[in-house]
């Protein structure tokens, strides 16, 4: 059964028993068992003298809380014992048969829950066999909000709905400012997307994306030109990692006249690691004029995927 203060290997009291020496009035210090004396209040202390219960103030007196002093000086090998009692009050608890509620916090070092949760809990925490953990809310936006050190959100579970919605989860969609106009031929060219239509958690500054933790990403592109040469023999259009590059190759060989507008979508899922960086890169290859431009119809986007 559980004890409020002291647990019952130490009792409900302690016992220190001295050994006097000629004419000894002062008891301090460590007794005949090694264990040294203290008190908190006089009330709830006995002092015996060779088994005679001694009167406070008129054969002793106790004032320091780690020492005990005769009125009369004490014979040798008298016997001095002293019984201290706990002193404890009844704590704020709540019953374990018929439960309760807490107001302040609950530490513990492991909490077992042993039963399912209730439709309409304000924040019940249960556990069934086959569904494992539950964790029930009822609020007025979320009926749970699963938060970071950083009392950032992190997972919600809006309010009678059955998904769950990452406002943490980074992804971007951004597209050019301008057109980039006559790209060189046999360069890799940096696509600028100035523009940003959304950046959740401002990971992405022109060309680069960089992601803020170790994961798969899902990467989309979608890359608009302008007077594509049919002398080129092909375009190049690249997402480089700081891993790997992924490549799309436009063949310009089916092709028997310049094609003055085309789009092309590329869709990569990648990994990185945190701190890498994501772009999208074109190169026109090998003979054609350097007359191909690449539109603000273009758009770069990504998230966070596992």
């Amino acid at each position: 059964m559980p004890y409020i203060g002291r647990g019952p290997e130490l009792g409900v009291r302690s016992r220190f028993i001295y050994t006097a020496t000629a004419n000894q009035t002062s008891f301090s210090g460590n007794d005949d068992a090694g264990i040294s004396l203290a008190y908190t209040d006089t009330l709830y202390m006995d002092v015996y003298q060779n088994g005679v219960l001694l009167v406070p103030a008129t054969d002793y007196a106790a004032t320091t809380g780690t020492s005990v002093v005769l009125v009369q000086g004490a014979s040798v090998d008298d016997t001095v014992e002293l019984l201290v009692f706990d002193i404890f009050s009844v704590a704020d608890s709540v019953s374990a048969k018929d439960g309760g509620a807490f107001s302040g916090s609950i530490s513990a070092s492991t909490v077992n829950a042993t039963a399912d949760t209730a439709a309409g809990a304000n924040a019940a925490m249960g556990f069934t066999a086959a569904e494992g953990l539950i964790l029930t809310g009822q609020g007025s936006t979320n009926d749970v909000t699963i938060k970071n050190d950083a009392d950032e959100i992190v997972i919600n579970i809006p309010t009678g709905k059955k998904f769950i919605t990452q406002p943490g989860l980074p992804a971007f969609l951004v597209q050019p400012a301008s057109t980039q106009s006559n790209l060189a031929i046999n360069v890799d060219h940096d696509i600028a997307f100035a523009t940003e239509r959304f950046d959740r958690g401002s990971n992405f500054a022109t060309p680069n994306f960089t992601s803020p933790v170790t994961g798969l990403y899902q990467f989309n592109i979608h890359i608009y030109f302008n007077q594509m040469d049919v002398d080129g023999t092909f375009y190049e259009i690249k997402l480089v990692t700081t891993a790997q590059t992924y490549d799309h190759v436009v063949d310009m060989r089916p092709y028997d006249a310049d094609v003055p507008n085309h789009s092309f979508a590329v869709s990569i899922l990648a990994p990185m690691d945190a701190t890498d960086t994501a772009k999208v890169v074109v190169k026109p290859y090998n003979s054609g004029a350097a007359q191909v431009d690449v539109t603000t119809a273009s758009h770069f986007s990504g998230y966070l995927v596992a």
